[in-house]
């Protein structure tokens, strides 16, 4: 149904102070703080893991050499979805109206529910990262401490025990990022970029990472976290967050969380002939995943 003239009474009479709700400030892109971006030519796109060799063994004089075998591990699936919201207004209310086009406004409006259905479905692959009913690849969630691993084994990219955002409990996810191995367990080098919170978590981690000296104690201890560089990306406070006390860190892994954009956001305009109403239209296709969980480590907080 078109916007029609019984829509903006107000707007159709002068007298009016201000006509307000539309021109409302916008945080930047937050997703882009923890996906890397990548264009598809295709439906869906998949990305396999493969895994390599072992530890090369001892060979003994005039002994064979010894084989080893590698092998796809798991394979990440992209399935693209089309995002597409319009509105239609009529030509009296678009004549009609004192304040301004209608149609420039709401134009306005559409561009940020689609920003914001972005923002909410890039913030969804943390929110659902530790529910088993969004598995990734490899038949887990992202956020968990049994992916399996092709040379056997498992690894783990959560703490133990949940624990709320602290300076022990940081320090801990950093030791555990340190120690991760590749498919057949050789030590690999991923680094800590940036810590991705919740807006209730923004005072907690401005006092534990801001200061050159421990927070909370009475000691003159040297901030390790600070003065070692461990979050070189500091801290990115996403506001789409649903959990309160749950907390991530984004690595340097590469191939982790994904945003593979299809095709980007196209707008049109035109004009129905009979009726005179004025159709706007704003669609784009992408998806959001992630295909190494090495890419991210996450707790949920104490209070799960």
């Amino acid at each position: 149904m078109a916007l029609n003239r019984a829509d903006f009474r107000k707007q159709l009479q002068e007298g009016l102070n201000a006509v307000f709700g539309m021109a409302y400030k916008s945080y930047p892109e937050e997703w882009r703080g923890f996906f890397a971006v990548t264009t598809s030519a295709k439906a869906f796109e998949e990305d396999v893991l493969m895994a390599g060799f072992g530890a090369a063994p001892v060979k003994g004089e005039g002994a064979g050499v010894e084989y080893d075998e590698g092998a796809e591990s798991y394979v990440a699936r992209y399935n693209h979805e089309t995002i597409a919201l319009a509105f239609s207004i009529t030509e009296e209310a678009e004549e009609d109206g004192l304040y301004g086009a209608l149609g420039s406004k709401y134009a306005k409006a559409l561009a940020r529910s689609l920003q914001h259905t972005k923002e909410v479905k890039g913030s969804n692959i943390l929110n659902n990262g530790f529910d088993a009913a969004f598995p990734g690849g490899d038949g887990v969630s992202l956020f968990s401490t049994s992916h399996p691993l092709w040379g056997g084994g498992t690894q783990s990219n959560k703490l133990a025990t949940p624990a709320d955002l602290s300076e022990a409990s940081i320090e801990e996810a950093l030791i555990q990022i340190a120690d991760w191995v590749d498919e057949r367990g050789i030590p690999i080098a991923v680094m800590a970029k940036c810590l991705v919170i919740p807006t209730e978590l923004q005072f907690i981690a401005e006092r534990i990472l801001s200061s050159p000296y421990r927070s909370g104690t009475g000691d003159n201890d040297v901030n390790a976290l600070k003065s070692m560089g461990m979050l070189p990306d500091g801290v990115k406070v996403n506001h789409r967050l649903t959990d309160a006390d749950a907390w991530f860190i984004i690595t340097d892994c590469p191939d982790g969380l994904k945003h593979m954009v299809r095709k980007k956001v196209s707008r049109g305009i035109e004009g129905d002939f009979e009726t005179g109403n004025m159709r706007y239209k704003a669609r784009e296709r992408y998806s959001f995943g992630w295909s190494d969980y090495r890419g991210a480590f996450g707790s949920e907080g104490a209070a799960v």
